[in-house]
């Protein structure tokens, strides 16, 4: 084992996995995605209707990466038409409070950003 500080985690480390691991949840949808379901199993269509403004093509594309990468299980049932359902796997389920934390935070500071900003649109 070396003493390189190339083999301890870091996000600052553009090839270590931990940045990696870091983007799978730094996209604003994923987040919403977990914030979603947080509380209980979904649809398709009930994630579209709860997360305003999300594409079909961007939620897709965010829930397959997320199947992928063991943050959520994707259920099928044999049924006609098909029936999906989404929820959150136990690795998925470790991110429920930081995530919790920072929606609150944008939930609870917007205001705040607001006002710098149409500050700062008066003065330049």
């Amino acid at each position: 084992m070396t003493d390189s500080s190339e083999d301890i985690p870091s996000v600052f480390n553009e090839h270590c996995g931990a940045r990696q691991a870091l983007n799978l949840i730094a996209d604003k949808w994923a987040a919403l995605v977990i914030c979603a379901l947080s509380r209980d199993t979904k649809r398709y269509n009930q994630l579209k209707r709860q997360i305003s403004g999300v594409s079909q093509k961007m939620l897709t594309q965010t829930l397959r990466n997320m199947e992928r990468d063991g943050l959520v299980l994707r259920q099928v049932y044999p049924e006609v038409p098909p029936k999906v359902e989404y929820s959150l796997t136990p690795l998925g389920e470790t991110l429920l409070e930081p995530i919790a934390s920072l929606c609150h935070w944008a939930e609870v500071h917007y205001p705040e950003i607001e006002a710098v900003r149409a500050k700062s649109q008066t003065l330049g």
